[in-house]
């Protein structure tokens, strides 16, 4: 059995240079971070006394017998780009809901890719990993996404990522003392906005026009290294700021960034005493970031009830095999009884069987 952990990312400048088809012409640039709140994913081998040979448990049960047949099209597509033909069991858990902004979708495919060649016995790398996501989801599966998220969860930590012209991704962390790192966890305060959205199609509606908001992704581009000179001088009020006009901006891009709901929960907490903050991801809803004084969090959190809270700290580590026990090798049993021509026989039992 293989266990792995994948954290969520909070983007906090430079959201939508990362879509290649602005960055390999003009290149682009991200300041993200990890955060305590995962992806986690069970991997195992299926023994062979069922009558299927896959089974994949997420908000719904999958079983089949063929790789062709599963539905959902990350697994399909990650079982068959690392060549997999013996069963296996995949159980999927998240600790924040999907399509709310956290970079879900791509933990889980680099959870996924990071298990499965565990199980295979391979150890890629951090880049390889976040590498491999990249070319499953936007050219195998032809999805309307980003780079960053697959680097954030695969690397981990506070990181400056570089999306240069030539296609190549650089990841630079961003040093901060312990010190500094617990005052920016207190000064940050996550709330559900309660509309969860499909970030594919938010994107999609300034993706596909990226050249006329040129302005728009120059600038938000150029906020980057002027928010790590604020982290630098521990200018967390000048950050919230800076965070405050790239969310002006990121509303800007599209009608479907933002809309009446999200725009009434931001000004209260403003309101409240919020510096400032913006929706993580590709907007529409999810999840709310805001940075404020820790003294003014509870007036914020009442001005925001019912909204759920979710207390955040940052994650270095990215994403791990946090658990590996070979087990029973069913698999070369599975492989014996096939060249034998043994068929394994199921009976299920009735209703009231042997098992009470």
């Amino acid at each position: 059995m293989i266990i792995t952990r994948t954290p969520f990312r909070l983007s906090f400048f430079g959201g939508g240079t990362d879509y290649p088809d602005w960055y390999l012409r003009e290149g682009g640039q991200v300041l993200s971070a990890t955060i305590d709140k995962y992806c986690w994913l069970i991997v195992r081998y299926k023994p062979p006394f069922h009558d299927h040979r896959y089974r994949i448990v997420y908000r719904r049960i999958e079983t089949c017998q063929r790789v062709e047949e599963i539905e959902h099209p990350v697994v399909r597509a990650v079982l068959e780009k690392l060549g997999v033909t013996r069963g296996l069991d995949i159980h999927h858990e998240g600790d924040l809901p999907a399509r709310a902004g956290m970079g879900s979708s791509s933990a889980f495919t680099v959870g996924l890719l990071h298990a499965v060649h565990a199980r295979l016995g391979r150890v890629p790398s951090r880049h390889e990993l976040a590498m491999e996501a990249i070319d499953l989801e936007q050219n195998i599966l032809g999805e309307t996404v980003g780079s960053q998220d697959q680097v954030a969860a695969a690397h981990g930590g506070l990181n400056h990522v570089r999306f240069l012209r030539g296609g190549q991704i650089t990841v630079r962390p961003v040093p901060l003392p312990r010190a500094r790192q617990r005052q920016l966890e207190r000064h940050m305060l996550l709330v559900f906005t309660g509309i969860a959205r499909t970030a594919e199609r938010v994107a999609r509606s300034y993706v596909d026009e990226l050249a006329q908001r040129e302005s728009q992704l120059r600038q938000l581009d150029a906020m980057v290294p002027e928010a790590m000179g604020l982290l630098a001088r521990d200018d967390l009020e000048g950050f919230a700021g800076l965070l405050h006009e790239s969310w002006q901006l990121k509303r800007g891009l599209s009608r479907l960034v933002s809309n009446d709901r999200v725009d009434g929960i931001y000004e209260a907490a403003r309101r409240a005493g919020a510096w400032g903050g913006k929706l993580s991801g590709a907007g529409g809803g999810g999840f709310m970031l805001l940075l404020l004084p820790p003294e003014r969090r509870q007036r914020v959190l009442e001005a925001l009830s019912p909204l759920i809270h979710v207390p955040v700290r940052l994650d270095f580590e990215g994403s791990r095999v946090i658990f590996f026990d070979q087990g029973e090798d069913w698999a070369q049993l599975d492989r014996a009884q096939a060249r034998a021509g043994v068929v394994p026989v199921i009976e299920h039992p009735v209703e009231h069987g042997e098992d009470e």
